[in-house]
């Protein structure tokens, strides 16, 4: 899972395949709601951030097709290694981390699909293949009443390698950080569709 070199095309491949076959479900998140649940087991903390990413029907569309190409990934030291991944119940996404001199291949199982028509959105649950046991949201929410456009993203985690517990704090700035870009990310692949 940790290592100094990036992993090839074939390795990500081969890691995908390993998990293509699992049928994970999610227990704590709702699609539309988030938590489920008044208590979180032990270890585990929520994280939630939602912000303003742009204005109108067109800024929905165009935010629904950023998430298809992955964009709110695309932030340099983060990224999805299979790009071609479908956004579908059943589909291992495999993120790369570059971070602190090591890169991990961190892999999730979509396990819940929303399409509406003001409403977008994916949840992933991890594999045993990622540093940290859990399920992030991301969803996108188009408000016909003030035209807003909404990115939320909601996690809820605990470390499940040794590395992620035994550099908790290091791993929790760069969930922080991770959200911050990703919504950063969203309003500039909106913004883009404008020009």
């Amino acid at each position: 899972m940790f290592r100094v070199t990036k992993p090839t095309s074939a390795e990500i491949v081969r890691a995908v395949e390993r998990y293509s076959s699992l049928e994970l479900r999610a227990r704590m998140l709702d699609p539309r709601r988030g938590l489920q649940m008044s208590e979180l087991p032990a270890g585990f903390v929520q994280d939630v951030s939602r912000s303003e990413i742009g204005m109108g029907r067109n800024a929905f569309e165009q935010a629904i097709r950023a998430f298809e190409q992955w964009r709110q990934f695309d932030l340099g030291w983060v990224r999805v290694g299979n790009i071609d991944a479908e956004i579908r119940v059943g589909q291992i996404v495999a993120v790369e981390v570059q971070a602190l001199g090591l890169r991990s291949l961190n892999l999730s199982q979509i396990v819940s699909v929303t399409r509406e028509t003001d409403v977008f959105g994916f949840i992933y649950k991890t594999t045993q293949h990622h540093a940290e046991e859990g399920e992030e949201r991301f969803l996108l929410t188009f408000d016909p009443g003030t035209n807003e456009v909404h990115y939320e993203l909601e996690a809820v985690s605990r470390p499940q390698h040794w590395l992620a517990l035994l550099g908790y704090p290091v791993t929790r700035s760069f969930q922080h950080r991770f959200a911050r870009e990703s919504h950063q990310q969203m309003r500039d692949a909106v913004s883009e569709s404008r020009q």
